[in-house]
């Protein structure tokens, strides 16, 4: 790459990607920020353009003048002059006039704008006129390995005709397939809705196959179409809900049969798209297979399976001994040193709440609270830590109130600290365990001048020994920052800490206390001076 220093390449490249990303070319707002950039740079109205590391500054001349501060680095922290929230048209400016110096401006424009262009494109894949489609509708007799092939057909044809597809196109040609889907169901409304929910369902399996053999992460498969996996759920869970809520016709048996038989199928895949997998399978036992004897042929089905140590049909195990009542082998399963089975089990939690059935549910919780700690040291940051904690907090709640297990719940709290630390400081602080509280306040170093003053009084006269060690803690912590704003909240700390000792008749403590955090501060000459003002010292 020429026309650039030679460390900018890299971060050139990234911020380029991070801003196709932040910007979409099928938003209005977006195409005028990008269009406006372009013409600031075309008529060359940007000017002193600098370097220093990753950081490039610029003026752009426009009907009044805007320094821009362009951080590649850190894309989304750059700054301009100008009033505009956000990423602006300045901003697209400067990144357009260093672009020129490495690469085709054009180009980049051309390639930003192409997902928009494809994803047109893709509306005209596969359509037919709607009286060709709706000459199939109802003529054809029932049956399931037509409708698979049916399916399969067109899920070929639309999916994989056009070679590799880019994950953004993905929505709009499922849009299209699943209208010829539904133009080929039956006229029968019953026939209708089972026909879709095995479309449906085997929709799901293909496009997570797909997936899979496209390599796409995770993050690019929830970014561009992962709510086309929601949305299949949720059209599978309402006709599942529409037909359990009505007898079968006869007729229904053999189509039922395969579907159960085939639900495994669902499982046979991996990661990103396993916890959707799960999810799925889940559902279509605890609300459509609901017969005993189907429920034990799959339960000894998966006992045989040599693939039984593959994560998804492990859960799948434990599901169908839920559904069983087989709680012990469930519960087993469950306490097998893999982390992973933590989430999964919020699932099962919650049933058992709804169902009020807290005899089962104190089992599972036993083992789901053991687990917590070391699934949350395996989550990659704080907010999905908290997140999980709350979701954890929140099934556990029903059991505990209702049974009156609160010393469940508190272990609950302890396993999930500090991302349980609000919960649980209100609960020590309401039951008046102050010297509990006083001690997770220790463990979370806490700053004693954010709590607020109904507290401190209460404390004070329940229990003012819990506050010493926090304002110790306070002051010394205020004294390590070593500026006098700093100094003077010690000090206002120290004044309440001397009363606090005063009242407890230990005074000789206060006494020790001071005289040796002076001589560790002899040489903070401004700290000293504070404490002459708040009259700790002698002037």
């Amino acid at each position: 790459m020429k026309g650039i220093p030679e460390h900018l390449e890299e971060p050139l490249q990234f911020a380029s990607q991070e801003l196709k990303g932040m910007l979409h070319a099928d938003a209005e707002e977006d195409v005028k920020l990008v269009h406006k950039g372009l013409m600031l740079y075309r008529q060359g109205l940007v000017g002193s353009l600098s370097v220093q590391g990753d950081l490039i500054s610029a003026v752009v001349q426009d009907v009044t003048p805007a320094n821009v501060l362009l951080n590649l680095e850190f894309f989304s922290m750059s700054e301009c002059s100008c009033p505009a929230e956000g990423f602006c048209r300045h901003q697209m400016a400067v990144f357009f006039q260093l672009l020129s110096r490495a690469h085709s401006v054009s180009d980049w424009a051309e390639e930003w704008r192409r997902p928009l262009k494809e994803k047109e494109d893709a509306k005209g894949w596969g359509l037919k006129k709607a009286r060709d489609l709706l000459k199939t509708a109802g003529m054809k007799k029932p049956s399931y390995d037509k409708w698979i092939e049916t399916f399969e057909v067109s899920f070929e044809e639309l999916f994989y005709s056009k070679g590799i597809i880019k994950p953004y196109i993905i929505p709009e040609i499922y849009s299209i397939y699943i209208r010829r889907l539904k133009a080929g169901a039956p006229t029968e409304r019953e026939w209708r809705l089972l026909y879709e929910l095995i479309g449906y369902i085997y929709t799901f399996r293909k496009l997570a196959d797909l997936s899979q053999r496209l390599e796409y992460e995770e993050i690019v498969i929830h970014r561009h179409y992962g709510h086309v996996f929601q949305s299949i759920m949720d059209d599978v869970f309402e006709r599942m809900r529409t037909l359990s809520g009505q007898s079968f016709p006869f007729a229904f048996d053999d189509f039922i049969e395969k579907m159960k038989d085939d639900s495994i199928e669902i499982l046979k895949g991996e990661a990103p798209l396993e916890y959707e997998r799960i999810h799925l399978y889940r559902i279509l036992w605890t609300t459509f297979f609901t017969k005993k004897n189907w429920r034990q042929d799959e339960r000894e089905r998966l006992q045989k399976s040599s693939d039984l140590q593959v994560f998804s049909l492990k859960v799948a195990a434990i599901h169908i001994d839920f559904l069983l009542r087989q709680d012990d082998d469930a519960l087993r399963g469950l306490s097998e040193p893999d982390p992973d089975l933590t989430a999964y089990m919020l699932y099962w939690i919650e049933a058992l709440n709804s169902q009020k059935d807290w005899k089962r549910a104190g089992s599972y919780l036993d083992v789901f609270i053991g687990k917590l700690q070391t699934y949350l040291q395996l989550k990659p940051d704080y907010y999905s830590c908290r997140d999980f904690t709350r979701l954890a907090i929140k099934v556990i709640s029903p059991f505990c109130t209702e049974t009156g297990r609160m010393d469940l719940f508190e272990r609950a709290l302890e396993e999930t600290l500090p991302y349980s630390y609000s919960e649980y400081e209100f609960l020590l602080f309401e039951n008046q365990e102050f010297e509990k509280w006083g001690d997770l306040q220790a463990y979370i170093g806490f700053d004693l001048g954010m709590m607020q003053n109904d507290r401190i009084k209460t404390l004070e006269k329940a229990d003012p020994t819990v506050l010493l060690p926090l304002y110790h803690h306070g002051i010394q912590s205020d004294i390590a920052m070593k500026n006098r704003d700093h100094y003077k909240a010690a000090v206002r700390k120290m004044k309440k800490l001397r009363t606090l000792y005063k009242k407890l008749k230990r005074l000789d403590e206060w006494s020790l206390y001071l005289d040796e955090i002076l001589l560790k501060t002899k040489r903070l000459r401004a700290f000293q001076e504070e404490c002459k003002r708040g009259k700790l010292i002698d002037a």
